[in-house]
């Protein structure tokens, strides 16, 4: 009777091993990775999708370099309402006079005036010489009731996106402020940044973070007439977070966004996590930048050189340890052995995974990679 127990005994434990070894290797086949084609595709089968070359901000020297110097004349355009009065000459006074599209205007007694980009007085000048002709030294002023000339277009992340109209000299800051301000959407979401589009060939792109947190006042350019402002949404930066975290994916670049914060957002590290294999890379054309980060000595000794500020596309990899590819046959296994292995004691179970791994390993445990 003890014989056939001890033959049964070997033979189940026999049949272990072989379903052991069998999972094992379904696992091992898991691991395979696709083979290129023998048969290459056209070069422009595959394109590598590069991330925009990091934002060049303009300095202040470029800013005063597209910026009209001297002082500063307005012109007149089309939209802009104008009042006329010839002191005692009611009959060729007018008020609400409207440059049309063209950029002309219509006097009582001297007809059309054309008066696109041209400054106040001159208009005023031209007037006053040709009523001159018809009444003695007429005291002519000419003012503007409405400004609709000096605009811009203020598109993007603003309460009221659309066309404002500066009375005089405008500024980013300016512009910004008349068109509602910026909408609070709560510390999800913060500024870095807003372009000025300025005729065919000019964009200006300002460090809005410079800007409004440093009080950096060089970087406030003067608008001209036509300028197209550009916020973009915060929302489209973000880095990636990838490997042995929590909730790998996409994290929204916020303010201040750190290695650290990006790895908590992610939901943290796993059971089989690295904190010494951590790795940002940065990517710039079709190559990049590899940056090892030991995480584990930065939380152990409160050395936060390494615990970098991440930049739009950045990508963040989580090592695993060298556990984790026994644990993920262990995971495989364990379902066939427990099916298998219904009448087998607690301590025979265990006296089997001793001997699996003097098997497979061929020590008694074995040691991180």
């Amino acid at each position: 009777m003890r014989c056939n127990n001890l033959r049964n005994g070997f033979r189940q434990k026999r049949g272990l091993f072989v379903t052991a070894l069998f999972v094992l290797l379904l696992s091992a086949c898991a691991g395979i990775s696709p083979k290129p084609t023998e048969a290459p595709l056209a070069a422009d089968g595959f394109q590598v999708d590069s991330p925009p070359e990091g934002q060049a901000f303009a300095s202040p020297e470029m800013i005063r370099s597209v910026t009209p110097q001297g002082a500063y004349s307005y012109r007149l355009g089309p939209g802009d309402i104008l009042d006329l009065t010839v002191w005692k000459r009611s009959e060729i006074s007018a008020e609400n006079i409207v440059v049309g599209p063209d950029g002309t205007i219509a006097i009582p007694r001297i007809g059309i005036i054309e008066v696109r980009n041209r400054p106040l007085g001159q208009v005023q000048e031209e007037i006053t010489a040709k009523l001159a002709v018809l009444y003695e030294k007429p005291e002519v002023t000419l003012i503007i009731r409405e400004f609709h000339n000096n605009k811009a277009f203020v598109l993007g992340r603003v309460v009221k996106p659309g066309v404002v109209n500066f009375p005089g000299e405008g500024t980013l800051l300016e512009a910004l402020a008349l068109a509602g301000g910026l909408p609070y959407h709560g510390k999800e979401t913060f500024l870095t940044k807003c372009a000025i589009i300025r005729g065919r060939d000019i964009v200006i792109w300002i460090d809005l973070m410079d800007l409004l947190n440093n009080g950096n006042m060089a970087l406030n350019a003067r608008i001209r007439n036509n300028d197209v402002i550009f916020i973009p949404e915060a929302e489209d930066e973000a880095a990636f977070v990838m490997g042995e975290v929590a909730n790998p994916g996409p994290v929204q670049l916020k303010r201040g966004l750190s290695l650290v914060k990006a790895v908590m957002l992610a939901g943290g590290l796993t059971a089989d996590a690295n904190p010494e294999m951590v790795f940002i890379l940065r990517q710039s054309g079709d190559k990049g930048e590899v940056r090892r980060v030991d995480l584990k000595q930065m939380l152990e000794h409160g050395n936060f050189s390494g615990n970098y500020a991440l930049r739009p596309n950045d990508i963040v990899f989580v090592g695993p340890t060298g556990m984790r590819k026994f644990n993920y046959a262990m995971e495989q296994l364990l379902p066939t052995l427990r099916v298998l292995n219904l009448a087998t004691s607690i301590g025979e179970t265990f006296g089997l995974m001793q001997e699996f791994r003097r098997q497979v390993w061929g020590q008694e445990g074995f040691v991180n990679d």
